[in-house]
């Protein structure tokens, strides 16, 4: 899969699986920008496209509609976009009957409002580009409930599936493609608890019916698929990238 001469935007690439997306996007060709509000990293690619980071606060619109027009502006197009934003506070994020509402509301700020931020400045930029193509990583936590819950990350995982399907059918004539990908248990700062844990990645693994927790090289080749001619014919839809986690009855 080649994205030479496409331009791409990565938001919350700066570790973990928006690292591991626009460093293959980088190595396939793609003059990749990248935003997040950590510091950047010192593993983001070299090339052979360029890789340029912004950092700043996705949850800032100016920010977000800076940065992206100025990313195309440079290339003179805008190809693809990519979501991986996304926050798991396991210490504060709760039942709904419990958590600080103060919580739910910035929760849901950063995991999807963001998106409605990046989106709406990509859209515009995509249909002069002729078309293009979105991923938004979500969560297998979006189907499911939990009887230990993080009620504000599931519910904006849940709804970022319903963004992308709306945003799939409004712009399917521009030649948008939208689709979401729903990760299972990676290995990614997100789950540092995991982090040389390895008591708790075996019983994971035991869990997971291909035995393994997943990597974020297994969030990102998924996600260059969606990304690649090679799913020319696929919007509006999920990807399930869990090891047959929700297979199992």
């Amino acid at each position: 899969m080649s994205f030479e001469g496409k331009t791409a935007i990565v938001a919350g690439g700066g570790g973990g699986m928006g690292l591991c997306v626009a460093n293959d996007l980088a190595a396939a060709g793609a003059d990749v920008t990248v935003l997040d509000l950590k510091p950047k990293p010192e593993d983001l690619a070299a090339g052979p496209g360029r890789a340029a980071y912004h950092q700043g606060d996705v949850t800032d619109e100016t920010f977000v509609k800076n940065t992206i027009e100025d990313a195309a502006s440079e290339s003179g197009r805008l190809d693809y976009l990519v979501n991986t934003t996304g926050v798991l506070w396991f210490d504060r994020d709760r039942s709904v009957v419990e958590m600080d509402m103060e919580v739910w509301d910035r929760v849901l700020q950063i995991n999807l409002k963001s998106i409605a931020h990046t989106v709406r400045h990509a859209v515009p930029l995509m249909k002069e580009s002729g078309g293009g193509a979105m991923v938004h990583i979500s969560s297998c936590d979006a189907l499911r409930g939990d009887d230990k819950p993080q009620d504000a990350y599931g519910a904006s995982k849940a709804a970022l599936v319903r963004l992308s399907k709306s945003i799939a059918i409004q712009f399917a004539g521009d030649g948008i493609r939208s689709n979401t990908i729903l990760p299972g248990p990676v290995l990614s700062p997100m789950q540092a608890r995991w982090e040389g844990n390895q008591a708790a990645l075996d019983a994971i693994g035991r869990h997971v019916p291909l035995g393994r927790v997943g990597r974020p090289q297994d969030i990102a080749d998924a996600c260059l698929f969606l990304l690649s001619d090679k799913a020319s014919f696929i919007t509006g839809t999920e990807l399930i990238v869990d090891g047959g986690c929700m297979a199992k009855p």
